[in-house]
């Protein structure tokens, strides 16, 4: 077995995943990147790899329980453990839609997307991440499902849009506040964490969104989070947040 700490996370392929990849790299951990498109995951590992990390490419698509059985097995065989799981998936910030009337496949796409498929790949893991002897798992949540939020979002201040996003999210920081209370005496310690805006497309930078660097460091403060650490909260950049 690997004696070196293996961190996976998840929709690596760009932006903070990307950027969480490179930082939990830089200190040193084994990372696992994973996404859908073999290929594009192939070309992100392989960005990475120049700077000297140690980086392998995970076909992993969390919607898919074939691709998520067949990510444990490799992981299994190949280093018998996991240390992190960083469930980063995620998507459809849905700002041109409205409670009252967006579809419900859209919404059902978004719930598989945000919450069933972060809470598939905890499953499918915890059998790998119970053999580490400092387990982690963050799931990469947002202000916008949060009930109050001190920067603009949240549910009632963002009113009636971005529906299927924020109810997805806050169904994640309730995911993950369960999954910590089961496991509180475990040695796991899973933590929900909001990056902020972050500058994941073209321009956004130039409309006030934080660089991805500073969104990725709070993911990465969480799942590199000492002992005593806590579990089962909602942070950004290392501090806590209501929710």
């Amino acid at each position: 077995m690997n004696e070196q700490a293996i961190a996976l996370v998840t929709g690596a392929n760009r932006g903070l995943g990307l950027e969480v990849c490179r930082q939990l790299g830089a200190r040193g951990y084994t990372v696992l990147l994973s996404g859908r498109d073999p290929a594009r995951t192939q070309a992100a590992s392989a960005e990475l790899a120049k700077e000297g990390i140690v980086i392998h490419p995970l076909a992993l698509d969390t919607s898919n329980d074939d691709s998520v059985r067949a990510a444990v097995e490799r992981i299994t065989q190949q280093w018998g453990r996991l240390d992190v799981l960083v469930n980063n998936a995620g998507g459809n910030f849905d700002t041109d839609h409205l409670t009252s009337t967006v579809s419900m496949d859209y919404v059902r796409e978004t719930l598989e997307m945000n919450l069933i498929g972060a809470w598939r790949v905890t499953q499918a893991l915890l059998p790998l991440l119970r053999k580490s002897q400092h387990p982690r798992i963050v799931n990469v949540s947002s202000g916008a499902g949060a009930f109050e939020s001190p920067i603009g979002f949240g549910l009632q201040k963002m009113g009636g849009v971005v529906p299927a996003y924020s109810v997805s999210k806050t169904a994640l920081t309730a995911l993950t506040v369960k999954l910590a209370t089961e496991f509180k005496d475990s040695g796991i310690l899973i933590n929900a964490v909001c990056p902020g805006w972050t500058a994941t497309y073209p321009g956004a930078e130039a409309q006030g969104a934080r660089p991805v660097a500073d969104g990725a460091a709070g993911i990465v403060w969480a799942a590199t989070l000492p002992d005593d650490g806590p579990s089962g909260g909602f942070f950004r950049d290392g501090q806590r947040l209501p929710w």
